[in-house]
């Protein structure tokens, strides 16, 4: 009854924005991290099952269509996509998979793992698509911490009034100035927190945390024993890993604040990561009093929020200044559970507050992933309520415009054309 072939024709080729990335590796390390990355967050034991997945069983067929690897016999199809990837010149593995994409460009967070091992983020221009930065406002902290540490450990008495109030009111100063230098830097479209990976979405208002609604910052006795336990890691340990309650609750604060001054977004990490997340805690329903707090700030809530879908969608529709990404689920999620999540978007979430993007990483076969089965699924559930006469092909075209490519130009100020 329906032909679809506008919806169609723009579903699988209308140009995209990825607002949410990450650098691939350089091509010196492409063996750092297995492939198996790609289709799951499973790590030690459990990574052993990754491979049976629905999601790895399609990714398999979809990788091995471009690798020209026989397809049978499937059991160890995986394998041999991975075997036929391993011996190629890496930089004609990333040409083959990035340039089939149709990205137009690609905002990527460079504070993923270890900054030396990954490609800096404008060597991505290379794949004829522009790159913005998104900078992880956690690990800016800890760069600032780090030599603030080494001074105090080398105080004799850590007096609460006299060394460690001065050193929190010269950490929270030095990070306001440099997350306001980076907000106000041309290549820098976004910060972005882990605090879901650092205890959880659950932090409490300003109002709870002591912090003036008028002056961000003079009440810093709530965040004293964390900079104590913090002091004592470092020095037991000589790691930081800014996991420490009120502390982490505060930097998001001091980012939320600047994003707002500045008119940028923040991106948060929500739902769907890997079995260092409290996945209780990784429902954004917790942070609907902070997204009041700050109504001035733009929320992205990544990763559609999985499996919080629903609850995103809900912010998304009821506050201004709250976008969902759908992201990440492809490909870590089944073909039939992808459409699901994006039927769960549309439930309740304005259509021109859906933002694409990857969370393309490490390996150039995520970013291409990511893109056809996304492609795919909004394909598949907008021609389904087309069909059911619930909305023209007209505006199932404008949705997946939007979704791809105009909504991201929009949230993130990029001045874009989709060049088509």
């Amino acid at each position: 009854m329906y032909n679809l072939h506008s919806l169609r024709e723009t579903a699988f080729t209308f140009p995209a924005i990825d607002n949410h990335a990450h650098p691939l590796l350089k091509a010196q390390h492409r063996g750092k991290f297995p492939l198996d990355a790609v289709i799951s967050e499973a790590e030690g034991p459990a990574s052993k099952d990754a491979t049976q997945t629905l999601a790895c069983f399609r990714a398999a067929t979809q990788l091995a269509d471009i690798l020209q690897v026989e397809k049978e016999p499937r059991d160890s199809l995986w394998e041999r996509v991975k075997e036929k990837r391993d011996v190629m010149d890496y930089n004609e593995l990333c040409d083959m998979f990035m340039k089939r994409c149709g990205i137009r460009s690609i905002l990527l967070d460079d504070g993923l793992g270890q900054p030396e091992l990954v490609e800096d983020w404008k060597w991505h221009r290379r794949f004829g698509c522009d790159t913005k930065r998104v900078v992880r406002v956690e690990i800016e902290a800890e760069k600032l911490l780090r030599p603030l540490l080494e001074s105090l450990l080398e105080q004799v008495d850590l007096d609460p009034d006299t060394v460690l109030y001065p050193a929190l009111v010269k950490f929270f100063n030095q990070l306001y100035t440099s997350l306001t230098t980076s907000a106000r830097d041309t290549e820098v479209v976004a910060f972005k927190s882990i605090i879901c990976y650092r205890g959880g979405l659950n932090i409490r208002p300003r109002s709870l945390l002591g912090i003036s609604k008028t002056n961000t910052g003079h009440h810093y006795d709530v965040v004293l024993s964390n900079l104590l336990e913090i002091i004592h890691e470092f020095q037991e340990e000589g790691r930081l890993r800014l996991a420490h309650g009120a502390i982490n609750e505060w930097i998001v604060h001091w980012a939320l604040r600047v994003a707002g001054e500045n008119d940028i977004p923040v991106q948060f990490h929500t739902g769907l990561g890997d079995n260092d997340i409290s996945l209780v805690h990784a429902s954004p329903a917790y942070m609907q009093p902070v997204i009041k707090d700050y109504p001035q700030t733009t929320f992205v809530l990544l990763h559609s929020s999985y499996p919080y879908t629903k609850e995103a969608g809900y912010l998304s529709a009821v506050y201004a200044n709250v976008v969902l990404d759908f992201g990440e689920i492809f490909p870590f999620v089944s073909g039939p559970g992808q459409r699901q999540i994006i039927r769960q978007v549309l439930d309740l979430c304005p259509t021109n507050k859906i933002l694409w993007s990857t969370d393309g990483h490490w390996h150039p076969e995520s970013f291409y992933l990511g893109t056809i089965q996304a492609r795919q699924a909004l394909y598949d559930v907008l021609s389904d309520i087309v069909s059911a006469g619930e909305l023209t092909e007209a505006q199932a075209v404008r949705v997946v415009q939007n979704a791809l490519f105009w909504n991201s130009d929009s949230v993130y100020k990029l001045g874009l054309k989709p060049d088509i």
